[in-house]
């Protein structure tokens, strides 16, 4: 609520983003944000804590791990594409895992992963064209992809840098280029105009809108989200759009071992990062699941990690 009204004061009423504060030259007269009063920031602190001894507790949309990104795509991949035609209530109770066919399922993995290794809030994966896409080649037969959004919600006055994704052959459930790939043959396959907007509209069980300018909504693919976890056995209750975000930050971080100010760097935060407690609270949640056990934290005994791919050991270092 806060930053909807610090977003209200500082744009539509032209007071930008300064502390509100009196004016030196003028007595009685302030200046800035009155959002950003130092009044309000205490207030704001001193309701977080009255809402903690209240029993309430802020809770985070839980993080995407790697595993739960493998078995979608798995599941995704694989799935049996049948020609139903139109879907009754009775074959929708008989069958829940026909919710989609394989095209809305490709689309789906190409969001999954482009929000997780972007870190991108999923409005912003949503308003994704094709003309911010690029397919390119850095080497001969070495393949890449090139992202250069116009948007970004920490980039509202330009300056974005653009994004730059690699094949991933050793987990094709991460490989944002084999994502990427597969969606654009199979719009052409489909006959869309590839002009417009990358992520359409569902339509139907397994359509997608031929209007360059549907794409779909944040409502619309939280639905379908939910249903893919379904599909895979897990609850989709503690998962939201923010999932991926947060999951790729803990993605880089502990299993790519990127060192904070990279992943800051990547995320967007790096050019106003005033509040450097922003990071942890992607990295560490109680929502989250537990990659380890209490009393395996010293166990010299204890179970050994995937092999690297990098240099074959398993070791948890």
């Amino acid at each position: 609520m806060r930053a909807a009204i610090s977003h209200k004061y500082g744009r539509d009423h032209r007071l930008g983003t300064q502390p509100w504060l009196e004016d030196s030259l003028q007595p009685g007269h302030f200046r800035g944000n009155p959002s950003l009063s130092v009044t309000v920031s205490q207030y704001m602190i001193s309701l977080g804590r009255r809402k903690v001894r209240a029993g309430e507790v802020v809770t985070s949309a839980r993080a995407m791990d790697e595993q739960t990104m493998k078995e979608l795509y798995e599941y995704n991949v694989n799935f049996a594409n049948e020609d139903f035609g139109p879907t009754s209530n009775k074959r929708k109770a008989e069958a829940p895992q026909n919710w989609a066919g394989s095209s809305v399922r490709l689309m789906l993995q190409l969001m999954f992963v482009t929000a997780m290794l972007l870190l991108l809030r999923f409005e912003e994966v949503l308003r994704i064209t094709w003309s911010d896409v690029r397919f390119e080649y850095y080497q001969p037969r070495r393949r890449r992809i090139r992202l250069m959004l116009p948007f970004r919600k920490t980039h509202q006055y330009g300056g974005i840098v653009p994004f730059f994704l690699y094949e991933n052959p050793e987990k094709p459930w991460m490989c944002p280029v084999r994502a990427w790939a597969a969606w654009w043959h199979h719009c052409r396959y489909l006959g869309l105009d590839m002009n417009g907007y990358v992520f359409r509209k569902k339509m139907g069980r397994d359509g997608v809108s031929a209007n360059p300018h549907d794409g779909m909504t944040a409502d619309s693919f939280l639905e379908c989200f939910r249903n893919n976890l379904l599909d895979i056995g897990i609850d989709p209750r503690p998962y939201g759009t923010h999932s991926f975000r947060r999951g790729g930050c803990q993605y880089l971080a502990m299993v790519l071992r990127w060192p904070l100010r990279q992943i800051c760097t990547w995320g967007g935060w790096a050019e106003n990062f005033d509040n450097p407690g922003t990071i942890f609270k992607y990295l560490l949640s109680w929502t989250d699941a537990p990659q380890l056990q209490r009393e395996d934290y010293f166990n010299p005994e204890r179970a050994g990690s995937d092999p690297c791919t990098a240099c074959g050991r398993t070791c948890t270092c």
